[in-house]
C-alpha cells in the first residue's frame, strides 16, 4: 500500500500541479478547496460508518457540513489551534464575499468560511496530519466521532 505523501507526489504529478505556497492565496480561494476537502473527508468518514441508503448518507453529510455544524466544530478546537492557524481562520472569516449561505446566519457563514480557509490552507500546505487531527479532534468534540468509531 503506497504510504499518503507518495501517493499524493503521484498525484501531483499526474496532474502537472506545480508547487504552491498555501500562505499566498487569498482566504476565499483557500475556503473554496477547503469546501470540497471538508466535504470529501465527511463523505469518507459517513460511507464508512455503514452502508446504508444514499439519502440517509446525504442527510448525515449534509448535518455535518452545513455552516452552524462547521462554526460548531471550529469553536470546539479553537484553544488546539495554533496562533498561525487562528490567523488562518480569522482572515477567512473577515473576508468579504458576494455570497451567503442560504440556511445560515451571517455569523454562521463567516466561521464556516474561516473555518473552511484552515481546510484549504492545510491541505495546500500538505500538512495531512495536521489536518486529520483538527477535523478528527472537532468531530469527537462535537458528538461525531466516538470510541466505537475506531478512535
Amino acid at each position: 500500500m503506497e504510504t499518503g505523501v507518495n501517493s499524493f507526489s503521484r498525484f501531483k504529478e499526474a496532474f502537472r500541479l506545480k508547487e504552491a505556497d498555501a500562505s499566498q492565496y487569498s482566504p476565499l480561494v483557500l475556503a473554496y478547496i477547503g469546501d470540497a476537502v471538508y466535504e470529501i473527508m465527511i463523505r469518507t468518514k459517513v460511507v464508512n460508518d455503514g452502508n446504508v441508503q444514499v439519502n440517509k448518507l446525504h442527510k448525515h453529510t449534509a448535518g455535518l457540513v452545513k455552516a452552524s455544524a462547521q462554526m460548531e466544530l471550529l469553536l470546539a478546537v479553537w484553544e488546539e489551534l495554533t496562533e498561525e492557524e487562528k490567523t488562518v481562520c480569522r482572515r477567512g472569516r473577515n473576508a468579504k464575499s458576494g455570497s451567503m449561505a442560504k440556511n445560515a446566519t451571517m455569523k454562521e457563514y463567516r466561521m464556516a468560511t474561516g473555518f473552511e480557509a484552515l481546510v484549504g490552507y492545510l491541505y495546500l500546505a500538505e500538512r495531512f496530519d495536521r489536518l486529520a487531527e483538527v477535523v478528527s479532534l472537532g468531530l469527537e468534540k462535537i458528538g461525531e466521532l466516538k470510541e466505537e468509531d475506531g478512535r
